[in-house]
């Protein structure tokens, strides 16, 4: 593994967090047991703990680059900086009670779930790699 796309593998492993967590939200509006929307929110949390590190790394790597890497790269981080603050929103959703975080909590966890796979294709795509 080449370390210049560590942080893409790092913030690719924020995308299973979220998508649990936009299934235990889709779990509870079907069963409304509030025990869903706390997993949730737990899985939020982890989710941001991959996706921060990732987003950190890949800003600094980005400074690093050559030119001609830097168009991609800026899309990754516009895309992974998206994903982080709408999962911040997200995990303050999940915050409130059951009730008041539904329908929203659902939908940000569905739009997480986009800008984390997106960013994720993106950071693992072949021009932020090093040739060696």
């Amino acid at each position: 593994m080449v370390p210049a796309t560590m942080h893409a593998v790092i913030a690719f492993s924020s995308v299973p967090l979220f998508l649990g967590a936009l299934l235990s939200d889709w779990a509870y509006s079907s069963s409304h047991q509030i025990q869903w929307v706390n997993f949730a929110a737990w899985l939020i949390a982890g989710g941001l703990l991959m996706a921060g590190p990732g987003l950190v790394w890949g800003a600094v790597d980005l400074l690093r680059a050559p030119a001609a890497r830097h168009r991609r790269g800026l899309i990754y981080l516009s895309l992974l900086l998206a994903t982080f603050v709408v999962g911040f929103v997200n995990a303050l959703v999940h915050a409130k009670d059951g009730w008041a975080a539904m329908p929203t909590g659902l939908i940000l966890s569905a739009v997480v779930v986009v800008l984390a796979t997106t960013a994720s294709a993106v950071g693992l795509s072949g021009p932020l790699r090093r040739t060696a």
